[in-house]
């Protein structure tokens, strides 16, 4: 079983930055991890994801301003973000997959908030 742990939102004005990051427990090869958002009365949606051979797939409307990474040693993705909008307000869960003779299983963190005024 695989347990994701989530830090490092909170509440920054716009043109602010922050850091979150997720570790993950267990020992189990992830074949991605990232993050996904969701806000008030929105569908949650992908923010960005680096895969295991380090290729990332990022939503377009955080394109240039947000940087996924990730320490395979440690088993922790980051998600470093820069010139923060209003419109990046929300709870911002970690996510990975690992993928077995059983199938896909995903991962869920319990989320964090991030809240950018203006």
């Amino acid at each position: 079983q695989v347990q994701l742990v989530e830090s490092g939102g909170g509440l920054v004005q716009a043109g602010g930055s922050l850091t979150l990051s997720c570790a993950a427990s267990g020992s189990i090869r992830l074949s991605a991890m990232g993050w996904y958002r969701q806000a008030p009365g929105n569908q949650r949606e992908l923010v960005a994801i680096v895969m295991s051979d380090s290729s990332t797939n990022y939503a377009d409307s955080v394109k240039g301003r947000f940087t996924v990474s990730r320490d395979s040693a440690k088993n922790t993705v980051y998600l470093q973000m820069n010139s923060l909008k209003p419109e990046d307000t929300a709870v911002y869960y970690c996510s990975a997959y690992s993928i077995g003779w059983s199938g896909r299983h995903d991962y869920w963190g319990q989320g964090t908030q991030v809240t950018v005024s203006s």
